[in-house]
């Protein structure tokens, strides 16, 4: 029996993901300068990933 094709493994996946965890937001503003060390990690603003 042979497996279905939805099935296969995550490395088989390269689409790039355009929605971003928050720790990967707070990475990205903070290298972008617009962190605030005080700034609460809830409600960030939207945020792209770099190309």
């Amino acid at each position: 029996m042979s497996q279905h094709r939805s099935l296969k493994g995550a490395s088989t996946i390269a689409a790039r993901r355009n929605v971003l965890k928050r720790f990967e937001r707070v990475e990205l503003l903070k290298k972008r300068g617009q962190w605030k060390e005080s700034q609460k990690v809830l409600g960030l603003p939207k945020t792209k990933p770099d190309v």
